[in-house]
């Protein structure tokens, strides 16, 4: 009898995802410290941020966000978001960043057993430096992070060509950081999320 062909192993999934709050789930471009900024302001959700958070619910991958806002605010700008995304319990002002106390308090809040499978994602690079010393998966958001730096407005009236370099300079800037993946927006994150988990399945480790 011909041998039955193996089956390819399912890739392992996600233990728990971390956002960075502004310039990655709302707040393009990490526009909330300019002078005269309201949360009211910049409180939208960057581009794919909904999509990814209720693919990840409906995964029942747990997920929580960070900043060092001071909390009236950054509260104020998750307005928009859902209800099942955690928000942080203690100020990230005990242990500023890239100090990596505020990664592992989240991932404790959401009663995360192991740091394996875990992913950090945002545009904001000392907080991609915390998830790291934390040793968790990380990805950078090159265009709607602090690096670019530009409101959506400011980002859609730039040319293609200058969004690009701006794009590659960022880029360039997470990845000598030593993050493991760099995307453009959250709009990309379900497939770069798939390849972390294909990545853990060859047995790479953050």
């Amino acid at each position: 009898m011909p041998r039955a062909e193996a089956l390819p192993l399912p890739a392992p999934s996600l233990t728990a995802v971390l956002f960075g709050l502004s310039g990655c789930l709302v707040d393009f471009g990490s526009r909330i410290r300019q002078p005269g900024a309201t949360p009211a302001d910049h409180a939208q959700p960057t581009p794919g941020a909904l999509e990814s958070l209720q693919h990840l619910q409906h995964l029942d991958i747990p997920c929580a966000w960070l900043d060092e806002l001071p909390p009236t605010t950054s509260h104020r700008l998750a307005t928009a978001l859902p209800g099942f995304i955690k928000a942080p319990q203690l100020p990230a002002t005990n242990n500023p960043w890239p100090a990596p106390h505020a990664v592992w308090q989240a991932l404790m809040a959401l009663d995360v057993q192991q740091l394996d499978g875990c992913v950090l994602v945002s545009g904001e690079p000392r907080l991609l430096q915390s998830g790291l010393n934390a040793g968790l998966w990380t990805i950078g958001l090159a265009s709607c992070g602090s690096l670019c730096g530009l409101s959506p407005a400011e980002w859609q009236t730039l040319s293609q060509q200058d969004r690009e370099i701006k794009r590659a300079k960022a880029t360039v800037q997470l990845f000598g950081l030593g993050v493991h993946s760099v995307i453009d927006h959250l709009g990309e994150l379900d497939t770069c999320l798939a390849d972390i988990s294909l990545r853990r399945l060859k047995g790479e480790k953050p």
